[in-house]
């Protein structure tokens, strides 16, 4: 009994998953600038995507401003993008305007669903459907245009724990099994296994994320860290690349 409700108590909050993600993030991009050799810091970055991932997912589904939500996502990732395609003269798109791409599909799954089971006429259910597939198709097209950070999978894996979500006006009774934290980090981890077994890379690492969002919470956290994270993504970029330069700027006078 003892140890039951000591595991009970090894929770983790969105943030504290979000500041985990973002360890992981920043020593992966250590060891891509300076250590490109040692592969054990790629590999402690694959655990980063995945769970800024899950987390956009459920910001998505409760989030009470989705247009606000949208543009906050979008604006962060245009700053970022210009800054760094002016800084680096790469047009390699950021994650954040892989994600920019994710919310919207998010919202557009939940529109598709939302409809389908209200009282609203066939034709509109139709339409909406029609509309989420457009969507996911325009994700796919818009990744053989441009270069994006994690491709059509990063824009499809966030999508994956919203799907058994309960849509609203459905029958609560029958989602009980589907809408619940395991069948969504179940789907999230196929996800993640389908996109690596592809990649054929160190993404199959990207897996060691799933034991901590089996440890989510459900809850935020105490902290209010709503613009942190996506300050942080520039800032600590901005570090890495300036003191990769003081040390160019270094050996060159040595």
């Amino acid at each position: 009994m003892v140890k039951t409700d000591f595991f009970k108590k090894i929770t983790l909050s969105g943030n504290a998953l979000k500041f985990i993600a973002a360890f992981c993030m920043a020593v992966d991009h250590v060891g891509a600038f300076f250590f490109p050799r040692e592969d054990i810091f790629r590999i402690v970055g694959r655990i980063a995507f995945p769970l800024f991932a899950y987390m956009l997912a459920e910001g998505c589904e409760y989030t009470r401003n989705k247009l606000k939500h949208f543009i906050l996502m979008f604006s962060f990732a245009a700053v970022c993008q210009i800054g760094y395609t002016v800084f680096t003269g790469d047009t390699y798109m950021s994650i954040l305007v892989t994600f920019s791409v994710a919310v919207l599909l998010i919202y557009a799954l939940q529109f598709f669903k939302n409809t389908l089971f209200s009282d609203k006429p066939l034709i509109l259910k139709i339409l909406t459907g029609i509309l989420f597939a457009a969507a996911v198709v325009s994700a796919y097209f818009l990744n053989e245009f441009i270069d994006m950070d994690y491709g059509f999978a990063g824009c499809i894996l966030p999508l994956l724990p919203s799907i058994f979500r309960k849509p609203k006006g459905a029958d609560g009774k029958a989602w009980q099994i589907l809408d619940n934290k395991y069948v969504h980090i179940s789907m999230f981890a196929v996800g993640i296994s389908a996109f690596a077994a592809v990649s054929m890379t160190r993404q199959w690492f990207a897996l060691c994320a799933i034991p901590l969002l089996l440890l989510y919470s459900g809850k935020r956290g105490k902290l209010k860290t709503k613009y942190f994270f996506y300050v942080f993504y520039p800032a600590h970029l901005v570090l890495i690349f300036g003191v990769a330069i003081l040390i160019r700027v270094i050996e060159r006078i040595a």
